[in-house]
């Protein structure tokens, strides 16, 4: 498996209204890169699939990735949809919505 196969499994296990950082999840796959993980998630939109990029984040909570989304503001709205307040670019009450894919997938 092609480890953009790998991050979009993990992507699309983060559930609605959390969110997840680049860096936990190159963790979890022993990528050792959170940088990698962002190459895989700016090449999502290429597959075909629908794979929730929105929902990570860089280890601030800010919304790094936010210009590889097509249109201006549309990561921010997806999150605003699920409910996730953004202030400046960054998730409101980070910690408490952060998915951590090391304590929930095994």
């Amino acid at each position: 498996m092609h480890f953009y196969d790998k991050v979009y499994a993990v992507v699309e296990r983060i559930p609605p209204g959390r969110v997840t950082t680049y860096g936990l999840i190159a963790d979890f796959l022993a990528l050792g890169s959170a940088r990698m993980v962002g190459w895989a998630l700016n090449q999502s939109h290429k597959s075909g699939l629908d794979i929730p990029a929105h929902r990570v984040v860089n280890r601030k909570g800010e919304l790094s990735g936010r210009a590889h989304f097509p249109g201006e503001g549309v990561m921010q709205q997806r999150l605003e949809a699920e409910n996730i307040e953004i202030t400046d670019h960054r998730v409101k009450d980070f910690n408490n919505l952060l998915w951590n894919p090391s304590e929930h997938l095994l």
